[in-house]
């Protein structure tokens, strides 16, 4: 069984598509549909099947996606083991949303010019999420919020950037009291489900503020174009720019404000740890 027929048999299974799924590996969609009838003769049984403009999983495809999967993965283990010592190989790097827009293109730069043998695979989410595929095995690394709780022993950890909490105000707002417009003004929230929004939720427990809050977001770009508009004020990190373009907010320092700390993470006992540590060296100032 060749594994490049069990790849394409799992991008027909997300995408739904032939035409999609030659795209993304850059055949014929009859070199698609050639592979997938070589896959279901060997395993004996049909894997998609049509319904309406989209391909879907058989009850036999659904019962091998996993051991897929586990197969492709141990492929490319072994594909980075025997090639670490030359500093070449795919990484699976998990991203937030504000580095990868704020960090990564330099560091895509860095590694293009310095280690063009390491190719990358870009998977974007919150660092709870990231920090849990690292863990269990599914992430190389992942740029995340520093945790809230001690790191077990099988990870490491390296930062990149502090970013200290800032308020946020419609532009030209005048503030003498910040902890006064926080309980007084219309309060943007940072989701507390983000390890971000955990820390700007302990400052104001800490300074005792309840703030007049009005909405919960998961997106910080969002929260600074809400407040530019004039809908209130939030508490977000100074994060790398860019910001979102176009708008105008005013930026206060907040007494004894916190910090979020970006950096990667990335397990001690992982097949590709030459590998893992060549990245981070690039990427750590």
């Amino acid at each position: 069984m060749e594994t490049r027929f069990l790849s394409t048999f799992l991008s027909v299974v997300k995408t739904g598509s032939i035409a999609e799924t030659a795209r993304r590996l850059n055949i014929t969609p009859s070199a698609v549909t050639q592979r997938m009838r070589a896959l279901e003769d060997e395993i004996g049984q049909p894997l998609v099947r049509r319904s309406g403009q989209a391909m879907q999983p058989t009850s036999a495809a659904n019962a091998i996606i996993r051991d897929a999967e586990r197969i492709l993965a141990l492929e490319n283990d072994l594909k980075a083991a025997a090639s670490a010592d030359r500093e070449t190989g795919l990484l699976r790097i998990g991203v937030i949303q504000t580095a990868l827009t704020g960090l990564l293109p330099d560091i895509l730069l860095r590694l293009r010019q310095n280690r063009p043998g390491i190719e990358l695979y870009l998977v974007p989410g919150t660092s709870g999420d990231l920090y849990a595929l690292v863990n269990e095995g599914g992430l190389d690394a992942a740029f995340v919020v520093k945790p809230h709780f001690v790191l077990p022993k099988s990870l490491d950890w390296a930062r990149l950037r502090k970013e200290r909490l800032l308020l946020i105000t419609a532009s030209g707002q005048e503030v003498r009291d910040p902890q006064s417009i926080l309980r007084r003004e219309p309060f943007l929230r940072y989701d507390r489900n983000h390890w971000g929004g955990r820390i700007v939720d302990q400052y104001l427990r800490r300074q005792r503020i309840r703030p007049n809050e009005q909405y919960e977001l998961d997106s910080l770009e969002a929260i600074v174009i809400m407040v530019s508009r004039g809908l209130g004020v939030a508490i977000v990190p100074d994060w790398a720019p860019p910001w979102p373009q176009g708008v105008s907010v005013g930026r206060v320092p907040l007494p004894d404000a916190p910090v979020r700390e970006i950096g990667v993470i990335w397990r001690r006992t992982s097949v590709r740890l030459p590998l893992i540590r060549a990245f981070v060296s690039e990427v750590v100032p």
